[in-house]
């Protein structure tokens, strides 16, 4: 390629970028005239992707964490060959564009995750090539490397100022994840400032001490030295890489080098004079050259010889080994294998039961064997969570002969280990989870404390935008944990979950729900789903007595009833209340009051349900209802009406016994009768 035509490449590139700001009149125009170069020598000459297939399984990853220079993004996947056209990004942040505010999966092609929050693109890499590496090592055999592909990302200085991008790149060197890639976009401002205000850390020596292969390009429009770095990177097997790039933000404008530049449109003026300093023409706006466009559109042609290479590879690969392949191919279509649930265990009724945590951990490990899609891990808390799936190894670096690992779960260290270890990383924990659930191949899950949710709430909130299918566990649901105290006791988390939207949140009331449970999570395809359960033993309810446990797919359910479809009062519960309320409405009997049980697991799958389905459980006219949650009220009073109560959980819990807190705080049978009748009159 001569260096004229690379160096139209890259000004086509940062014009459109410009041109796309200034005619939105929003955006973030700094970026992408100071990235360009970087951008366009890795896509050129190192990116394997097929425009024409986004989605071909053994692409390399390219992650823009830096997700506010998304007009850098939109302008690469237009000039590649990607269903981006000339207009998609002439509409540039307006109403139905495939080139919105920030890269959305899902809705641009070739887009692979939802940025914008930093860090958070550059901790999903790092779940990216997690994905890649455990797929390597369970799949490719001796002349047959079928899974063989990179993840690369392009970050800022504000997504590695950011606490998750740390606890990420700590993980991934301590991995040595040698097919990780980070192009560092130097530019040393942000939106507010200079990073010298808040950022003066030595980021190649921090890196170094990750366990990263770290490298410098003094000049970010060295196309020779960004090449020259990217094939040392790649040349890299046992660590990550970071090239941290020196680039000027806003490059060539009359705000180069300033904050100015970062998330306002240049102006017409400003415009004008940067085309002008660049040698470019001023009009018309959003100017491609063929030359330009014909050089980057041969990634077409390039990526369609590679995918047909990796073809002809998995043919040759099924034909050696055609158990792996069929397996290798099912995953990442998808789909679930038949009988995957054969093996889900029933529990038979038992008053002291068992804690719907350690009925989790049956059934994952009961799962686990059908389904070796399933991977994940906890934030360092295993033996509380009840995750570890038994024998299937721990996804780590295998070590040297005659070293003894600790703690492993008996199935020894390599990268086709089943169990993750996160450390105490509930926040990249949660991105990681996402990563690997973009890459395709998994059903990932993530798991810790429910009070520990809130150090996860970006990475939740962005699998919900994104609708990946991933399962997080959250154990210790209530104040009724106990001793642990306040700290550790969740009081609004339930809440809190259930207000984002497309997140499913299912809370069961015994070992069999959390079967139920565990089967809708794994179905589940379009949205992440949450389960919640508790430390405590609750009762396994006897379902020849009471309704059957598949009724948690409808998200609420009539446990038990009187024969009168007018009942006088509905208690609903949800997870441990429930054998509550089933306790108390015996007692209202026994007085002679009509009474209903609903099981009420999840909000949105009940909220799913057709308007009649939910009439025949919540019947409008028995307007006595009582619902029963040791958590935060909020949302309830929209299932009770203006004439119900909630027993509830408003303030923060207390250092104690659980029978002592549950005294206190008035979840036992004797307050539930109480407030019933109060309810009744």
């Amino acid at each position: 390629m001569s260096a004229r035509i690379d160096q139209l490449c890259i000004d086509t590139l940062r014009f459109l970028s410009v041109d796309m700001v200034q005619k939105a009149d929003s955006g973030h125009p700094g970026l992408p005239l100071g990235a360009a170069p970087m951008a366009y020598v890795l896509w050129s000459r190192w990116l394997k992707v097929n425009p024409r297939n986004p989605d071909w399984a053994d692409r390399d990853r390219f992650v823009l964490s830096a997700g506010h220079g998304s007009a850098l993004l939109y302008s690469l996947l237009y000039l590649s060959g990607f269903d981006v056209s000339l207009e998609d990004i002439k509409q540039f942040r307006q109403w139905g564009s495939k080139a919105p505010g920030h890269p959305e999966r899902g809705h641009t092609p070739g887009v692979e995750v939802t940025t914008g929050p930093l860090g958070q693109g550059f901790a999903n890499a790092v779940g990216m090539a997690m994905a890649e590496a455990q797929l390597a090592a369970r799949y490719n055999r001796p002349g047959h490397k079928v899974v063989d592909h990179r993840t690369w990302v392009l970050a800022s200085d504000g997504d590695l100022m950011e606490g998750v991008a740390s606890e990420a790149a700590s993980l991934a060197g301590h991995l040595q994840l040698g097919k990780l890639t980070c192009l560092y976009d130097a530019n040393f401002v942000t939106l507010s400032a200079a990073t010298d205000i808040a950022f003066t850390e030595d980021c190649e020596a921090r890196f170094s001490a990750y366990g990263w292969h770290t490298q410098w390009v003094e000049d970010g429009n060295d196309l020779s030295a960004i090449d020259a770095a990217i094939r040392a990177a790649a040349a890299e097997s046992a660590r990550p890489s970071l090239i941290l790039v020196r680039t000027h933000i806003g490059y060539g404008s009359p705000k180069q080098d300033s904050f100015e530049a970062h998330g306002s449109p240049l102006g017409e003026e400003e415009v004008r004079l940067t085309k002008q300093n660049l040698g470019w023409p001023v009009e018309p706006a959003f100017r491609v050259p063929d030359e330009a466009l014909s050089t980057m559109q041969t990634a077409v042609g390039k990526g369609a010889d590679q995918e047909e290479t990796w073809n002809h590879r998995m043919q040759a690969y099924a034909d050696a080994h055609p158990e792996l392949a069929a397996e290798l191919r099912r995953r990442l279509e998808g789909v679930l294998p038949d009988g995957w649930d054969a093996d889900i265990p029933v529990f038979p009724a038992n008053a002291k039961g068992m804690a719907t945590r350690v009925a989790s951990g049956k059934l994952m490990n009961a799962l686990a064997s059908k389904l070796p899609e399933l991977s994940g891990g906890s934030a360092d808390l295993d033996p509380s969570t009840k995750t570890a799936l038994k024998g299937m190894g721990d996804f780590n670096p295998p070590l040297e002969a005659g070293e003894d690992p600790q703690g492993s779960d008996g199935g020894g260290w390599s990268l086709s280990g089943r169990n993750l270890h996160f450390g105490v990383r509930e926040h990249a924990m949660g991105a990681i989870v996402n990563g690997m659930a973009a890459h395709g191949g998994f059903i990932p899950y993530g798991a810790t404390f429910l009070v520990f949710s809130d150090y996860m709430r970006p990475p939740i909130r962005l699998a919900a935008l994104m609708g990946l299918h991933l399962i997080h566990v959250f154990t210790h649901d209530s104040i009724l944990l106990g001793e642990d105290g306040p700290t550790h006791q969740p009081v609004e988390q339930l809440a809190s979950l259930r207000a984002i939207p497309r997140l499913s949140v299912i809370r069961p009331a015994d070992a069999n729900e959390t079967a139920v449970a565990w089967r809708v999570a794994v179905e589940t395809r379009d949205r992440p789903v949450m389960l919640i359960l508790t430390r405590q033993d609750l009762p396994t309810l006897d379902r020849e007595v009471y309704a059957a446990a598949d009724g948690l797919r409808q998200g609420a359910y009539v446990l038990d009833a009187d024969a009168d479809d007018s009942p006088q009062i509905i208690l609903i519960a949800s997870g441990s209340e429930v054998s509550l309320i089933v306790e108390a409405a015996g007692r209202l009997r026994r007085d002679g009051v009509s009474v209903r049980c609903v099981s009420m697991p999840s909000w949105d799958l009940f909220e799913a349900q057709p308007r009649d389905y939910r009439d025949s459980v919540l019947p409008p006219a028995a307007t006595a209802r009582l619902a029963v949650e040791a958590g935060s009220a909020q949302g309830w009073h929209r299932w009770v009406g203006d004439g119900g109560d909630v027993l509830s959980v408003d303030r923060f819990g207390a250092s104690a016994p659980m029978q002592a807190l549950a005294d206190a705080y008035g979840f036992t049978v004797d307050n539930v009768v109480k407030r019933a009748r109060a309810l009744l009159g």
